[in-house]
């Protein structure tokens, strides 16, 4: 009982925090600079642009997004629901709360200068994809957009939820042209909102805990693998394979490192003549694994 109340608190605090970090990006760079987020996000706020503003955001937001979390709740997992419900209405009110504090947001009337509309949806990118990632590092699922496909991967499990994303966030740049006086800035800077938001939460799910594995074919496999684990401080796994063209026996090691360790494994490598190496990128690491 101890454990699971446990990982709700954890489940709740990831939701809280990522919808806190959604809400910063919103509030202080998205809302007062006249683009879109994409998916059901960027449809509110549309909406929220047509009504001249007349209307709480926060109220849009809920009104597209907690109809679908509910679906999710219902007919997929009762707990995604009930999270991304929470991590929506502290995203939502967070943006409230820092109107009613009195913080200005960035943008040209507060700071009056013509390219702010640029790092404002840089940074909308950066800031939202960070709680994006959080989101669904910790459920799957980090908005509307998401929901949606989680629904329609439910009831046809055959989708390409990755083509119906796609078509979500498009329909939503492709508005974004009409309702912003047909003018060519919105729609670049929602796309590369989106572009952005994107890179950080690929970033956030893989990047954190990549490294590369290397391959390599010696024939001194232990001169060779004492150092590899004196220097770099990584363990290091033979295997005895066979050259086809020299039908000669050999040895593989294979050895996980840091990218900032390329270097110094390198050096390494082309110390010891007859060795030959390849190296690709892993995007995660489990298990015992120095950092």
């Amino acid at each position: 009982m101890k454990s699971k109340v446990k990982q709700y608190a954890l489940d709740a605090l990831f939701a809280v925090t990522a919808g806190l970090i959604v809400s910063v990006a919103y509030y202080f760079f998205q809302n007062s600079n006249g683009f879109a987020p994409g998916g059901v996000g960027g449809l509110a706020t549309i909406t929220y642009y047509l009504l001249d503003y007349k209307v709480s955001w926060a109220l849009l937001m809920l009104a597209f997004n907690i109809p679908i979390f509910l679906l999710v709740a219902i007919f997929v997992n009762r707990k995604l629901g009930f999270f991304l419900i929470l991590y929506m209405c502290v995203q939502s009110f967070g943006t409230e709360l820092f109107e009613y504090i009195g913080v200005k947001p960035y943008c040209q009337e507060n700071n009056g200068e013509d390219f702010e509309i640029v790092f404002a949806c840089i940074a909308t990118g950066v800031i939202s994809g960070l709680g994006f990632s959080l989101m669904l590092k910790r459920f799957g699922a980090s908005g509307g957009t998401y929901a949606i496909s989680a629904l329609i991967k439910k009831w046809k499990p055959a989708t390409n939820i990755a083509y119906v994303s796609f078509l979500m966030d498009s329909s939503v740049v492709a508005i974004a042209f009409f309702v912003y006086g047909m003018k060519i800035t919105p729609v670049i800077c929602t796309l590369l909102n989106l572009f952005i938001a994107n890179v950080v939460v690929d970033y956030g799910l893989s990047g954190m805990r990549s490294g590369y594995k290397f391959e390599i074919i010696t024939d001194t496999p232990e001169e060779l693998s004492a150092e590899l684990m004196r220097e770099l401080g990584h363990g290091v796994t033979e295997i005895r394979v066979q050259g086809m063209y020299s039908h000669t026996d050999k040895y593989m090691l294979v050895c996980i490192i840091r990218k900032k360790m390329m270097g110094k494994m390198m050096k390494i490598i082309k110390k010891y003549p007859g060795t030959f190496a390849d190296f690709s990128k892993v995007n995660e690491v489990f298990g015992r694994f120095k950092k």
